[in-house]
């Protein structure tokens, strides 16, 4: 693959499937400003696995980079030149930078950007942890809990399909796995470390069994927010990790990647976010 041409103006975007709730324009935007990046556009489109390739096919050399989001984490892969080894722990791709020799290098930043927004709370380490749920985020909450975790991680499921699919990334990423059937899933409330990566709902049901006293809750999601489950976490003093603060940080990383530039101003993306939800 030849060299491509750079030019001033650079162009990002985030593709998925729908794509229309999207925040992260906003954040990358609120970044470019923040670091005086006027040339630097960030777009979304609505792509799906069927029309990737040809999305790629028509990139030209004034792009930096893409965030993606579902249903192509995974479609992506074969597009690529190189996937980093965190990418490739989880088989899921959510960010690809284009570098000056033209090739194609694809990451995940939503695995380290789970360890980061953990650690801004203080958690830097439990001794056991608790997942609800066992879609494409509850593998990548493993692979943050293999780097935060040092004991049991307890999966929260609906059948035994997904139990072994839990059971067999725990093999892969080196975390001990123990299953259980979502009708014990209060159970999980009373973990050091709770990650919910269920979608909007599925864990309203919880929220009357939260503890008296709980420790920490990640519920990945971020609109609507609070989700049942985190205000009531909330109101009993637990602390609160949420879709947002996940969102956030896995965009700090993105830009620092695309943009060459580091620190990415985290507290200005945050401020972004939380002002484009309160407009919702």
């Amino acid at each position: 693959m030849t060299a491509r041409a750079r030019t001033d103006a650079r162009r990002a975007a985030v593709l998925g499937s729908p794509i229309a709730h999207s925040l992260s324009p906003v954040l990358h935007r609120a970044a470019y400003a923040e670091l005086g990046l006027s040339d630097w556009s960030y777009d979304r489109f609505e792509v799906d696995e069927e029309a990737l390739p040809g999305f790629f096919g028509e990139l030209g050399p004034e792009w930096a980079g893409l965030s993606l989001t579902m249903p192509l984490k995974r479609a992506v892969i074969p597009l690529l030149d190189e996937i980093t080894d965190t990418a490739a722990s989880v088989e899921a791709v959510n960010t690809v930078v284009f570098t000056e020799d033209g090739r194609r290098v694809g990451d995940n930043t939503d695995i380290p950007g789970m360890v980061a927004a953990l650690r801004e709370r203080g958690i830097e380490e439990v001794d056991s942890a608790a997942v609800l749920g066992a879609g494409a985020t509850a593998s990548s909450a493993l692979a943050a809990l293999a780097r935060v975790c040092t004991g049991e991680v307890v999966a929260y499921v609906r059948s035994e399909a997904r139990a072994a699919e839990m059971r067999q990334w725990g093999e892969r990423l080196d975390v001990e796995v123990r299953t259980e059937d979502w009708a014990h899933a209060e159970q999980a409330l009373r973990a050091p470390l709770v990650i919910a990566t269920t979608p909007a709902g599925t864990t309203d049901v919880l929220a009357a069994a939260v503890p008296e006293r709980p420790a920490t809750l990640f519920d990945v999601l971020y609109d609507p927010w609070p989700t049942a489950l985190a205000a009531r976490w909330s109101a009993y003093g637990g602390a609160v990790v949420s879709g947002l603060d996940l969102l956030v940080h896995q965009a700090v990383l993105q830009v620092e990647q695309m943009t060459g530039r580091s620190p990415a101003p985290l507290d200005a993306m945050r401020k972004a976010g939380e002002h484009a939800l309160a407009a919702r």
